[in-house]
Parts: C-alpha cells; structure tokens; sequence
C-alpha cells in the first residue's frame, strides 16, 4: 500500500504552502527602510515625473501669509490652506462690520443730538414746517415696511429650509466616510483573526515556530492600527458632528430670533409702541449684523465644499498621486500590493501542484480523488475567484473530510491544521486586496460624487445666496423703521413745544380777560 507515501507527498505540499504564506507575510512588513525616508517618501521619489495635481480654485489670498496667494492646494492638514479658504467670505465679514460701525456711528449721533443739541424757537418753527407733511409720509412708512416684511419673513424661510438640508445631507457625508474608516478596521480586525487563527492551528504541529512567532506579533501590531482607525474615527466623527450642529443651531437662532423681531417689529410699529420699536429696531441691527457674518460662512462653505468634491475626483483618477495623500495611507499601501500578488502566485501555483500529484496518483493507483479547487484566476492576473469553483473540485477547506478515510488521526489533524489556516487566509483575503488597493474608500468617494457633491453644493448656495437676500432686506427694513422712528420723535417734539405754546398764549390771554372783567366790575361799583 502506497497510503502512506501519498499521506505524505499531500502532508508536504500543504506544509509548504502554510509556510511561504507565513514567509510572504512577513514581507509585509517590509524590508528595512532607507534611514530618512518613509514608505510616502519612497513612493514620491519614484512618481517625481507626475507632480500631485492642484486644483487653481485653491489659488486665493492668504491672510495669514501677509496677503500672498496660497498655491498649495487642498490639505486639510495646513494651516494656510484652512485662512485662505476662510478668507474667502470676506464679503460677509466686511459688510457686517461696516453695518456695525454705522451702528455705533448713528447710535452716537443720537446720544448727541438727545443730550448737546438744545432746540431754540427758529428751530422749533423749521421743524413743523418739515414735518407738516407727517401722515403723508407715514402712510409710505406703513407700505414700505409692511412689503419687506413679508420678503424678509420668506427669506427667513429659505434659509432655515436650506440650512436643514444642508446639514442632514453634510452629516450623511461624514457617516459614510467614518463607516468607511470602521470598515478598514474591520477588515484588519478580521484579518488579524485569521492569522491567530493560523498561529493556533500551527501550534498542534512541528512546523512554523518562527512563523508563529511573526504571525503572533504582527497580529497585535495589526490590532493596535486598527484600534488607532477606530478611536481616529470617533474622535472625528464626534468633533465634525460638533462642528456641524454648532453652524446648524447658530444659524437657525440668529434666523428665527431675526423673524420673530421682525414680526415685532412691524406689530410695534402698526401699534405705534415707541419705546418697543426703539429697542426692536437696535435688536434688528444686532441680527442684521450676525446675517452678514452668516453669508460669509456659508460662502466659506460653499468654497470647502467645492474643494472637497474637487479633491474626490482627482482622487478616483488617480489615488496614489492626489491632493487627498497627505491623510490617505492608499500610497502606503500599494507597497504591499507586490507582496499580496507573491502570495496570490504562491498559493495559485501550489494547488496546481497538487492537483498535478492528485492526476499522477490517480493513474498509477486507479483512484477517484477529487481535484482542489485553485483559489485564484491564471497569470498574471492572479485574481481572486471567491465561490467559483468547478463542480469537480473543492475548496481547500475542505480537504480533511476528502482525506478522513485514507489518513490516520494523527495526520488528519495535521492537515486539518494546515488547510484551515490556508482557508481562514483566503477568507480575509478580499478584505485585505480591497484594503490593499483602497477600494473601500475609492467606493465611498464615489458613493459621495456621484450621490452627495451636487446637493451638498446646492444646498449651501442656497444658504448663502438667501442670507445675503435676507441681509440686504433687514438693512432696508431697519433703515425704514429707523426713519419713520425719527420722524416720529421729531413730530412729536416739535408738536409738543407748539402745544406748549399755545396752552400758554391762552392761559395769558385768560388772565388778560379775567382782569378786564374785574376792572369793569370796580368801575360800575
């Protein structure tokens, strides 16, 4: 009987498929680095003749670079990049800080005219002639305020709806790209499982000590990154959703507490409450004023957001050489991709071998034996076909039940070992080519593009463009009321002085009579 002698041809063969998948990973981690220089840096010297593209959007004023141009594209991770991006809502800044300048301006020339200027009796008579055309004006006040009213009361609308869809559709973006960061841990957290998997198996037999060894320390290491992935993840995903909710309810404060006083506003002013409408419209100036620095967020915004969509694409053209490589490892990982197709061609041509021993078996000893079933696709692709097996064949999980009845218990464990670890290798291994090759995040930076980018843009133009109509409205409205506000104290001042004239005039008058009378009544005594 030639059992034993096939026993161990097959024995051999899968001991040295565990084995080089055991060398191949410990290439992995790479053969010593040049002193000085990362796996980034390698891969940059060798991509010299393709510069990293920059999109010219990005070229814009860098306050904090005494004015010069930024030229350094989209990089999340420079400082320079974030001010000239920032800056560019400049016109929001400007216009807000002029309008509270006038404020202040006009609050000061009111304090003034109240407490320095004494009204003489020329001045008095001037002032009646100019207001003597009070109802008139009044009644323009009424129409004018009544119409921007309305317009602010819908512009208010738009923001709220656009600032809503804004949000909800910025913070399915930052789900996605957090769900993708969760699911790069998961398929490292799944590969290291089938390494201790492999290291546990290997332990029942002679072979792989020092794989052991690698696969035991390369596991943890594993973990530790993807524990890093995980902890990055949630302290991004909670410090953007912050940042998100903050612009949200900010946003949506200064908007409804500007329709409400506005609403007031008016209802003051129909009602003819002084005092309120003096301190509403000071109120309106204030939210006039937080408008202007909203719509120049949002034009920030609306910029970022365009970068962003920008540095998505460049980025499917081309993930190894993009803007977006200073805080993607895809560069770093493309030096294993080598190593996973070394792996793919070992084990590719192994079972080819053993299918070759299986045929000659079966010729010179007239048995039925079922070929294994070869994991990957010819060369020089080498591509994984996972459940595309002939009917003929079978996994290579699966080879200890096609061995039970010709092998003793001793070596069926053996093998059991060995072609399980194989397996649990070749189960984490479309996790570890599509980690590999970034398709994971290349899939989720499509999803973004193809689904997300143009609402996204949308929905901050509308934003912007809304609060810039809702600031020019409020600046026309408080410069209705504040008119029709000084016309009405001025009205009031002078008619009350001509008032106090006339009331005086008449009690001289009613004097002059009563002694009149008492003079005539003294004389007819």
């Amino acid at each position: 009987m030639e059992f034993p002698h096939r026993t161990k041809l097959l024995l051999s063969l899968f001991s040295i498929l565990t084995l080089l998948s055991a060398f191949n990973f410990t290439h992995v981690s790479g053969p010593k680095a040049t002193p000085g220089l990362s796996g980034r840096q390698l891969l940059q010297t060798e991509n010299t003749s393709e510069p990293i593209r920059h999109s010219d959007d990005t070229v814009r004023v860098d306050p904090l670079d005494h004015f010069n141009k930024y030229k350094g594209g989209f990089d999340i991770t420079n400082k320079h990049y974030w001010s000239s991006t920032i800056f560019t809502g400049i016109p929001g800044y400007a216009i807000g800080v002029v309008w509270l300048l006038c404020g202040i301006g006009y609050g000061g020339f009111l304090l003034v005219t109240t407490f320095w200027c004494k009204s003489g009796d020329r001045k008095q008579k001037k002032k009646k002639k100019r207001f003597s055309c009070y109802k008139h004006c009044y009644l323009w006040h009424i129409i004018l305020a009544s119409f921007f009213t309305i317009l602010a009361i819908a512009a208010s609308g738009l923001v709220l709806g656009g600032n809503v869809k804004f949000h909800s559709r910025a913070s399915t973006v930052v789900d996605i790209v957090i769900e993708t960061a969760n699911n790069a841990s998961g398929t490292i957290y799944n590969t290291t499982g089938a390494m201790r998997n492999i290291r546990e198996n290997l332990e029942t037999t002679d072979v792989g000590f020092q794989a052991s060894n690698f696969l035991t320390s390369t596991s943890d290491q594993l973990d530790d990154e993807a524990a890093d992935i995980e902890r990055e993840a949630r302290k991004n995903r909670r410090l953007i959703h912050e940042g998100l909710n903050i612009v949200y309810i900010i946003t949506s404060v200064i908007v409804s507490l500007n329709l409400v006083a506005v609403i007031a506003l008016s209802v003051s002013g129909f009602l003819k409450f002084r005092r309120a409408v003096q301190w509403l419209i000071v109120f309106c100036w204030f939210l006039t004023i937080l408008c202007w620095f909203s719509f120049g967020l949002y034009f920030f915004l609306e910029n970022f957001v365009g970068d962003t969509c920008t540095a998505l694409e460049d980025f499917q053209q081309d993930p190894y050489n993009s803007s977006l490589s200073s805080i993607l490892p895809c560069d770093e990982l493309l030096a294993a991709k080598p190593v996973l197709s070394d792996v793919s061609a070992g084990i590719y041509d192994l079972v080819n071998e053993v299918n070759s021993n299986i045929t000659s078996l079966q010729q010179t000893m007239s048995l039925n034996l079922v070929y294994v079933c070869n994991p990957f696709s010819e060369p020089p692709e080498y591509k994984y076909l996972q459940g595309n097996c002939p009917e003929n064949t079978i996994p290579i999980g699966e080879i200890p039940k096609a061995l039970k009845v010709f092998i003793s218990t001793s070596n069926f464990k053996t093998v059991e070992a060995y072609t399980t670890s194989i397996q649990n290798l070749l189960n984490a291994y479309p996790g570890m080519e599509d980690l590999v090759e970034c398709q994971t995040v290349k899939d989720a930076f499509s999803e973004i593009l193809i689904k997300h980018c143009e609402p996204l843009k949308r929905y901050v133009r509308m934003v912007w463009v809304a609060m810039v109509f809702l600031s020019v409205i409020m600046v026309v409205l408080v410069l209705v009321w504040t008119t029709k506000a000084r016309h009405e104290r001025n009205y009031h001042s002078s008619d009350g002085s001509v008032k106090h004239h006339i009331a005086a005039a008449n009690m001289l008058d009613s004097e002059m009579a009563d002694a009149a009378n008492g003079n005539t009544d003294h004389t007819l005594v």
